[in-house]
């Protein structure tokens, strides 16, 4: 077997573990041989297509097997997967496929009539399949689990090497055109041995494939690590709080990935104090830094929460915090996992000292090989091989990564430096808060001002000055945000980000929103 790729990964398992639970689907378990077998028949019904090597093949949908089914797939006939974030609206979706020149698209149940709407509109795309009967619409789309289940279950050892590109995923696109960051194989397989490595994930794993596919923490975080290591993955459509927990006591989950909003949604039902968790081990939570009350909750259950750090450019392998320091070390994002290097940098590209804010860069196997047909962007992205997160951190003396902001978010208040992650912290240290962001809006006097845009704890009425009183004991005057204002809901990304463009938009139009 000469493939190095991720194409291989089914084929290695068929030997080493044929019979091992691989894949849970709503109430359907496939072994690692019935894994293998599907995702040989899916690469034969791809060349069926005219599918060949460089190729890009997308998927546009929901959690699905047959997107891992794709993703292998590729990998063994050495074309390249493009997964669509499913809640782009057909125009946004449009600009992705085309971008990446994907010529079959196979989509989800909820994705017909983004089909019918598309099909004409891009040429390029010379087939479009369904992997369900849509909701509405895709009369027009190929069969696909027929197609897949006519096609010969035939190995195609094809040469894919660590240097071959596996997938292109494109960034969430908060500001500007989305960027589609080239991931190889190699970038995948040693991201996941640092997930391997740093989450300990076991032969036994049961992990929950929570975050969509089509984000990297959803694919990378967990899901792929855990079929490498040979266990199985508890695959979910999406996120639906009280039937996810559900899920997690019935099929044993012994670990998932997640963001706080997530975590914090699932905390807050009913059955969370009393319902059988007993299996689960680990929680990887990323995103932004979890609460302390948030954190406590879920450690009050005795289930480990390892804090982590990173970004779809490292596949996402970034830093890991570890669960012994869960509590001493709350908020920082942990020290870099083994195959990575990461540093703190003035502008002038010196390296900070303890606990001096400067840009946080890292190094290491796992860093994109740059963004797809964006030269210019992958060259000020990547400098000698250091990826510029654009994130504003500090390291401190014993060598544990704080991320304070996005240098983009960081507010200017009479010339002093607010990092609004900072106050969001300590506002959600209030029980009347439930969710806040905060934003930098013009200021006659000061230049900028914070606004805190706040969802409030069911059952509460919470009073601004109240608010802005409470923080003025926790925090220094200038980082108290001028205003607060309360809103139902908060708007997000699909893997629960909050949106500040959106919310710069609303309460502070300007140019680089």
């Amino acid at each position: 077997m000469r493939d190095q790729g991720l194409g291989s990964w089914p084929e290695r398992r068929l030997v080493i573990s044929p019979d091992k639970p691989a894949l849970w689907f709503e109430g359907t378990t496939s072994t690692y041989r019935e894994l293998a077998l599907d995702v040989r028949r899916t690469a034969s019904a791809l060349h069926d297509l005219g599918v060949r090597r460089g190729d890009r093949v997308a998927w546009l949908g929901a959690n699905h097997p047959a997107a891992l089914h794709l993703l292998y797939a590729c990998g063994q006939l050495g074309a390249v997967w493009v997964p669509v974030n499913a809640r782009l609206s057909p125009a946004e979706a449009r600009y992705v496929l085309e971008h990446s020149g994907a010529s079959v698209v196979v989509h989800g149940r909820e994705h017909g009539t983004t089909a019918d709407a598309l099909a004409d509109q891009l040429p390029g795309v010379a087939h479009w399949a369904a992997a369900e009967p849509p909701l509405e619409g895709g009369a027009a789309s190929l069969d696909w689990p027929a197609l897949v289940a006519a096609a010969e279950p035939v190995h195609r050892d094809e040469v894919v090497t660590h240097d071959d590109v596996c997938l292109i995923m494109y960034t969430s696109g908060t500001t500007g055109r989305p960027k589609g960051a080239t991931l190889t194989h190699g970038n995948m397989t040693w991201a996941c041995l640092n997930q391997v490595l740093g989450f300990d994930f076991t032969g036994d794993e049961r992990t929950l494939g929570l975050a969509p596919l089509f984000h990297i923490g959803g694919l990378n975080g967990s899901v792929n690590p855990t079929l490498l290591r040979g266990g199985c993955v508890v695959l979910v459509r999406g996120f639906d709080p009280a039937g996810t927990l559900q899920v997690i006591s019935e099929q044993r989950v012994t670990s998932f990935f997640a963001v706080a909003t997530m975590m914090d949604a699932m905390s807050r039902q009913p059955g969370f104090g009393t319902l059988d968790l007993s299996a689960l081990r680990t929680v990887a939570a990323a995103g932004a830094p979890l609460p302390l009350p948030l954190l406590r909750t879920w450690l009050d259950r005795g289930i480990t929460v390892q804090q982590a750090y990173g970004m779809t450019e490292t596949a996402p392998a970034g830093t890991v915090l570890d669960s012994a320091d869960a509590v001493a070390k709350v908020g920082s994002a942990g020290k870099q996992q083994f195959f990575v290097d990461v540093k703190v940098v003035r502008p002038d590209g010196t390296e900070c000292g303890p606990d001096e804010i400067g840009e946080v860069l890292l190094s290491g196997p796992n860093v994109m090989a740059g963004y797809w047909d964006a030269p210019e962007a992958t060259a000020s992205a990547v400098v000698d091989g250091w990826y510029r997160s654009g994130d504003a951190g500090s390291v401190d003396a014993e060598g544990y990564l704080y991320i304070r902001d996005r240098y983009k978010d960081m507010i200017i208040s009479g010339g002093e430096n607010v990092y609004p992650a900072e106050v969001e912290s300590t506002m959600l240290e209030l029980p009347e808060v439930q969710e806040v962001a905060v934003i930098g809006v013009p200021d006659a006097h000061w230049g900028e001002v914070g606004l805190a845009v706040v969802v409030p704890t069911p059952g509460t009425s919470p009073d601004p000055d109240a608010i802005r009183a409470a923080l003025r004991e926790r925090l220094a005057g200038f980082k108290v945000p001028k205003q607060v204002q309360f809103v139902t809901e908060l708007p997000k990304t699909a893997t629960g980000k909050i949106r500040k463009p959106d919310l710069r938009d609303t309460y502070s139009p300007r140019s680089d929103a």
